[in-house]
């Protein structure tokens, strides 16, 4: 009997590994943390073993052949293609790099198999020969006018490390305006639809206005690209990786350098490609991003069934076959490898399913945290973020001081909403950053887009008669070196306060006053602490005797916006808002004495609360507002714990570190006190003399924008008790930014961005007896 047949007789059940000279049967494209069969028969049952020769999970193929394995249980389980809720993570890991992998159908007689494979890390598998052989055409784009030339052009597909092709859409500046090349040139990478000939994202729009090259890139998985959708998984990443390399590679592509640009998805996936520092990334822009993927979905540990489910759900519905109507329309055009690249979208996740499983965070996890990742960038990095950000919160704030590598970073914050980063001013200052790190020349702005671009980048914000601000740097002349060290010169932190209240009109985008810091938070920022009180009283110093007031649960205030009728107005300079105040009795209010002197409050903060329940399942929000002397009450920020996570340690400047993990869950123990830190995200707020800081203890909700929080299943109504002073002091421990002088005049009510007001009215505490 031949090497072959000894084999298939012996293990007919078990991994073929080592009897390589047997010939694949269907075929595997593994890739970073995943391996895809793509033509085995339908209804074959594919074992996946480890390379030691352990069951892992056992798969049933599609219609077509294929099936897709990215996690693994704890224990062997079978599914079909299409139990993609049932999916292993709560129970399970990551595929897991390695090499001697194998897939096989054990069912029939001889076993068929895939021969052993190599699953990736994020950091292999690179062939700089597949970036070497790859050309990219484009098309010019007139900002006036539009596209020159038929669009399809510049449409077409990039090849990853894996095989896997993405496609992408490739636009040069207007020749008329910027010559004909070589250009600076910026990439935008998103699940939504970059890749779209017809219409060209925000970033892409802006960058190509002002003469770069924009390259839009779909992510595996999405749009008319290749793969198996997946949320930041690291293949995506690795991807971003592989189209740098080849992008910079270009002969268009001015130093062989690129950028990437964006705001929200495409801001958030700059972060992660960066992380893997590809060798010709030269910048990013970063705009309105996230932290910790897990914690997104889970401020606090309390499932976000607002803005993020919905956004997960929509993704995943996009990534379906008939998702995207372009994609559709390019499939009945004839472009066959989209066809073939959309036919695996059979094998996507049911994500929104799939993550609220996730009650506690997997240490895989770690793979697709920010707060983490951000440690390995090298790139440039200017990030911009509105500490009250609608849908993608303040946490972000949490990592600004983690980029230890990055040749240059500059941060600017503010008060504000998710799109401001695409606000005229700040376009002027990422552009003035791309201009220093990425095509090495002293900033100028474009003169076509001094005279004919005002209005149509201030129109969207509904700002009128905005004028570009002046050149900071004319003065040097050519001289970009010169300039450079001003610029590196100056604070890395900007911050902006009272953006809404700094314009011609309520709502306008520009701050009232600003200041600038070396780092955030800034060294010089002074904790201080306020201690409930008999009374509603948040008082400087603990009080001797205990005490302790009540909040009962809310059932209504987990699905509660602060939106009114006219419902979330993304671009509205003014929204429409109907925040509605806790009843008596359903929370617990707290507030200082009048400000003597104009105070700058900053967060990170923590608010230490001594609690107890008389169940062991409680949830939490904490929010902070000011209180003014003429009867207005202007939000300021939120935390959020479920009480279960109250094991942390305090870090530096205020931050708690906690795991979400379910080793470390602790339900509340019943009738007896337990402290909990809730953590305060970023914030930097003017209080002026005569006005109060206010603090709320609720249940989850009515003061959010887009995040609606899920509730325990509790069978009654609880209430909850709020300890204060003696062995039970709670409190509120923020900072005071140093030496700031805020201008005279109170903001109008409304006009602050990303922060409602209304009408203050007290809340009568209910103590205990």
């Amino acid at each position: 009997m031949s090497m072959l047949g000894s084999c298939l007789a012996l293990l007919v059940v078990g991994p073929l590994a080592g009897c390589t000279e047997a010939p694949p049967d269907f075929t595997v494209r593994p890739g970073v943390q995943i391996a895809t069969v793509l033509d085995a028969h339908p209804g074959d049952a594919l074992t996946l073993y480890s390379p030691d020769g352990e069951r892992l999970l056992t798969i049933i193929a599609d219609d077509l052949g294929q099936a897709h394995f990215a996690y693994v249980p704890d224990e062997h389980i079978v599914l079909e293609s299409s139990e993609s809720t049932r999916f292993p993570i709560v129970d399970g890991r990551v595929l897991l790099p390695g090499e001697g992998y194998v897939i096989q159908n054990d069912e029939v007689d001889p076993v068929e198999w895939s021969g052993p494979f190599t699953v990736w890390a994020v950091d292999e598998g690179i062939d700089e020969a597949v970036y070497d052989d790859q050309v990219l055409t484009g098309i010019h784009v007139s900002p006036l006018t539009g596209p020159v030339g038929d669009t399809e052009d510049g449409y077409q597909y990039v090849e990853t490390r894996d095989g896997t092709l993405l496609s992408v859409m490739v636009r040069f500046p207007d020749a008329m305006l910027y010559g004909e090349g070589p250009y600076p040139t910026v990439i935008e990478y998103s699940g939504y639809s970059p890749s779209r000939p017809d219409r060209p994202d925000p970033g892409s729009e802006v960058a190509n206005a002002f003469g770069y090259a924009t390259v839009g890139v779909n992510m595996r998985g999405t749009g008319c690209s290749g793969g198996v959708f997946d949320v930041f998984n690291p293949a995506q990443h690795a991807d971003g990786y592989d189209v740098v390399e080849v992008v910079a590679r270009q002969d268009w592509a001015l130093h062989n350098r690129v950028g990437m640009v964006g705001l929200s998805y495409p801001g958030i996936s700059q972060l992660y490609v960066a992380s893997t520092a590809p060798p010709s990334l030269a910048a990013i822009v970063p705009l309105s991003t996230i932290a910790d993927s897990w914690e997104m979905q889970w401020p606090g540990g309390i499932y976000n069934q607002g803005f993020t489910r919905q956004w997960i759900a929509e993704r995943e519905a996009q990534a379906q076959v008939g998702g995207m109507s372009w994609v559709t329309a390019r499939i009945e055009a004839g472009d066959a490898t989209c066809e073939d690249n959309v036919s695996l979208s059979s094998q996507s996740i049911d994500f929104e399913s799939f993550l609220h499983a996730l009650e506690f965070r997997p240490p895989d996890a770690d793979d697709r945290d920010l707060t983490l990742l951000v440690e390995q960038i090298e790139a440039a990095v200017f990030q911009g973020g509105g500490f009250q950000d609608e849908q993608t919160g303040a946490q972000f704030g949490s990592m600004l001081d983690r980029f230890y590598r990055s040749r240059a970073t500059k941060f600017v914050l503010y008060n504000g909403r998710h799109p401001d980063g695409y606000t005229p001013d700040l376009v002027v200052r990422w552009y003035e950053f791309l201009e220093f790190y990425l095509t090495e020349r002293v900033p100028r702005l474009p003169q076509a887009v001094r005279l004919f671009g005002a209005e149509s980048f201030a129109g969207i914000f509904g700002i009128e008669g905005y004028v570009f601000p002046e050149d900071r740097f004319d003065a040097f002349g050519n001289d970009h070196a010169a300039a450079l060290a001003a610029y590196e010169a100056e604070p890395q932190v900007r911050v902006l306060f009272e953006v809404g209240a700094g314009g011609a009109q309520d709502g306008d985008p520009f701050p009232r006053f600003e200041k600038t810091y070396r780092k955030w938070p800034p060294r010089k920022a002074e904790e201080v602490s306020w201690f409930l009180d008999d009374g509603g009283m948040l008082a400087n110093t603990a009080p001797a005797t205990s005490g302790a007031d009540t909040w009962t649960f809310d059932a209504e205030a987990g699905s509660t916006t602060f939106f009114g009728p006219a419902g979330y107005q993304l671009f509205a300079p003014l929204w429409d808002i109907d925040w509605t105040p806790f009843a008596s009795g359903y929370a617990a209010s707290y507030l200082t004495a009048p400000f003597t002197e104009d105070t700058v409050v900053a967060g990170p903060g923590i608010a230490e609360l001594w609690v107890r329940s008389p169940v062991d399942d409680v949830t939490v929000q904490v929010t902070l507002t000011e209180v003014r002397p003429d009867g207005v009450e202007f939000y300021v920020q939120s935390g959020w714990l479920r009480l279960g996570h109250r094991a942390a340690t305090v870090t530096n400047d205020l931050r708690l570190d906690r795991t979400y993990h379910q080793a470390d869950f602790s339900p509340v123990p019943v009738d007896e006190w337990v402290l909990a830190q809730v953590a305060i995200p970023s914030v930097a707020h003017p209080i002026r003399a005569g006005s109060s800081l206010r603090m709320i203890v609720s249940s989850p909700g009515r003061d959010h924008g887009t995040w609606e929080f899920e509730s325990p299943p509790y069978q009654g109504t609880p209430t909850f008790d709020l300890g204060r002073g003696g062995t039970h002091a709670s409190s509120l421990v923020m900072t005071t930014l140093p030496v700031i002088h805020v201008p005279s005049g109170l903001p109008p009510c409304p006009s602050l961005r990303g922060q409602p007001c209304r009408t203050y009215i007290p809340l009568d505490n209910v103590p205990v007896r």
